[in-house]
Order: C-alpha cells, then sequence, then structure tokens
C-alpha cells in the first residue's frame, strides 16, 4: 500500500478537544468534524469520503467516532474497504481492508452494536433526568438565545425588511430560532 495515511476525527461539540482522538500518528491529511455523529451528513466526514482513494491508510480513534449507529457504520466500512480504503480503529485495535474473515466481521458487528447500544442508554439516563429535574423544578431547560431587548431589536429589523438570515447572523445564532420568535 502506497497511499497516504488519513485520519478522521470527531467530537460532538465545538469546544471539546480533539487532541487525544489521534495523537502520536504521523499522517498526511486529518479531517476533523465538530458535530454530533446522529447522522453521516458531516461535512469533514463528506469531504474525507471524497478525498480517500484506493491504497488509502484511514486512522479513526473508535467506531463510534465514524458512525452512531451499526447500520451506517457497517455501510461505510464495506464501501471504503470496497474501493481498497485500508481502515484501523486505534482504540478497538481492529483493521478491515476488505478482504477480512468472518471474526473481523463479528467484531465490527458486536461492537458497533455495543456502542449504538451505550448511546442509547446515555440519552434514557439524560431523559430520565431532565424529567426528575422538571418534577423537582430544578430544570429550567436551555438559556434563551435572545434576551428581551435584542427580540425587539429583531422585530424592529424584520418589520424594516431586512432579511432573516442576515439577522441571524448579525445576532450569532441560527435563523430557526429568529423563525421561532416570529412565526409569519
Amino acid at each position: 500500500m502506497n497511499g497516504q495515511k488519513i485520519g478522521y476525527v470527531r467530537v460532538s461539540s465545538s469546544d471539546q478537544n480533539t487532541e487525544r482522538q489521534l495523537d502520536g500518528l504521523e499522517l498526511d491529511r486529518v479531517f476533523t468534524d465538530k458535530v454530533s455523529g446522529k447522522s453521516t451528513d458531516r461535512p469533514q466526514l463528506q469531504e474525507m469520503l471524497r478525498f480517500v482513494r484506493d491504497g488509502d491508510h484511514l486512522f479513526v480513534h473508535s467506531m463510534d467516532r465514524l458512525a452512531r449507529n451499526l447500520i451506517d457504520l457497517r455501510q461505510m466500512v464495506k464501501e471504503l474497504t470496497g474501493r481498497g480504503i485500508r481502515i484501523t480503529f486505534v482504540k478497538e485495535g481492529l483493521v478491515f481492508n476488505g478482504d477480512d474473515a468472518a471474526m473481523s466481521v463479528l467484531l465490527l458487528s458486536v461492537m458497533g452494536a455495543v456502542a449504538e447500544f451505550e448511546r442509547a442508554i446515555l440519552r434514557e439516563r439524560q431523559s430520565e433526568g431532565i424529567r426528575i429535574a422538571r418534577m423537582k423544578g430544578v430544570y429550567k431547560g436551555r438559556k434563551a438565545a435572545l434576551t428581551d431587548e435584542q427580540i425587539e431589536e429583531v422585530r424592529k429589523r424584520i418589520e424594516a425588511g431586512v432579511p432573516k438570515s442576515r439577522i441571524a447572523r448579525e445576532f450569532k445564532c441560527s435563523r430557526e430560532t429568529i423563525y421561532k420568535y416570529f412565526r409569519n
């Protein structure tokens, strides 16, 4: 294999640190997403999928960094190895190259299913904790994106005909936030 060594790193939010994931590996290029892994529609993942070529070796810290559910994980591994790309999941110590033994495929499926199960349990616990906190009156939810003064300013700008997308950029929030406050 004479291809490049490519890394893919993902954390769920912009304030999380990506340093530890592929630390110590000499890579030719690293693609980093700072978004949720619930979907495969991630900018750097899609860019990496377009970039890698036959003979390249893809390094990913762990299976759950590449995909959050077993179907996506198996599909991506199959598609990449089918294109001649070798994949190493560093944490799990698994390597896939397309002519994988039955045991490797089984391990991918079992470990991918365990990761998916862990995620589901975590979400259940989180929902349960929020429900209990709400019943106690402790959980207030997420902080409002805009203050009362900002809402009034946004209202004036909308009435003046300023596009909502521009307003959202100026107030550093999403267009959906603006729409939530001002459904027309």
